[in-house]
């Protein structure tokens, strides 16, 4: 089975090319000749990943899927949530988003977080939706060499380690992306 991976996003797709069945064939955007930047117009995960997953199944005439994701601070209202990756503005910047994220949680004992991760599977033209969660706490101190985004500050429930510090493998078993990649992969068993 070919399918388009519908992200620039390195991280996620070093991620995802971990966790897809040795029979898949993954496309990037780039092999299937989509340059732009995908919308994500929407205030839901689920919005936005159907946006990116329908502009390039318009786009290409081909099954695709897309994620999307991001951390939820529910002490911080949902911050930074859908606007993960732009928290601290454009262009994207890891290290500011997660200086802002630290600085928005000075004062609050509430750290409280989970990741949110939809994935909209397009298969001729029809949406079909996959979705995981991690809960854990924001700490104040980045950590480790790993993952991207949030990683260095999110320690997993039942975890001592952030995710920046738990090898991919181990991360892919807990993560919000490993528990959507893993509802993803079961559905196209049966297709």
């Amino acid at each position: 089975m070919k399918l388009i991976f519908a992200s620039n996003n390195q991280g996620k797709l070093k991620e995802v090319q971990s966790m897809i069945r040795r029979d898949m064939e993954l496309m990037t955007l780039k092999e299937a000749g989509v340059w732009e930047e995908l919308p994500e117009p929407y205030d839901t995960f689920e919005k936005n990943a159907w946006s990116k997953a329908d502009y390039v199944y318009r786009k290409t005439g081909l099954d695709c899927f897309a994620e999307d994701s991001g951390l939820v601070v529910p002490a911080l209202n949902g911050a930074p949530g859908v606007y993960s990756a732009r928290y601290a503005g454009e262009p994207t910047n890891d290290a500011a988003n997660n200086e802002k994220l630290v600085r928005a949680l000075v004062g609050i004992s509430d750290h409280y977080a989970y990741y949110q991760s939809v994935i909209c599977l397009m298969l001729q033209g029809k949406p079909h939706y996959f979705e995981g969660r991690c809960a854990g706490t924001v700490q104040a101190i980045a950590r480790g060499e790993g993952g991207f985004g949030y990683d260095p500050l999110f320690v997993p429930e039942g975890w001592a380690l952030t995710f920046a510090e738990i090898p991919l493998e181990e991360k892919n078993k807990i993560s919000h992306r490993g528990a959507a990649m893993r509802a993803f992969t079961e559905f196209l068993n049966g297709v």
